[in-house]
């Protein structure tokens, strides 16, 4: 449930996301909240300002390329 606080709030979405929905992220203070486009009256997530920043620099390691697919025991081993 969203309430009054989290209603307004600027949510943005990927430029790259598709119709079927994507993410979206919004700065609330000293956090970063992520929901589900598809949801948004859903649940979220609240990221403080350095765990926002360790997702994103281990997303563009592309240290989560291997989800969406089977891992096998390299992928597991080199992504903690």
């Amino acid at each position: 449930m969203v309430d009054s606080s989290q209603a307004q709030l600027r949510w943005k979405k990927s430029l790259k996301s598709g119709l079927n929905g994507c993410v979206e992220v919004a700065a609330d203070g000293d956090s970063v909240l992520i929901r589900d486009s598809k949801d948004p009256t859903g649940p979220f997530l609240r990221l403080t300002a350095d765990q926002w920043a360790a997702f994103l620099d281990r997303t563009r390691r592309g240290d989560f390329d291997w989800l969406g697919r089977t891992p096998d025991v390299t992928d597991v081993a080199s992504h903690p």
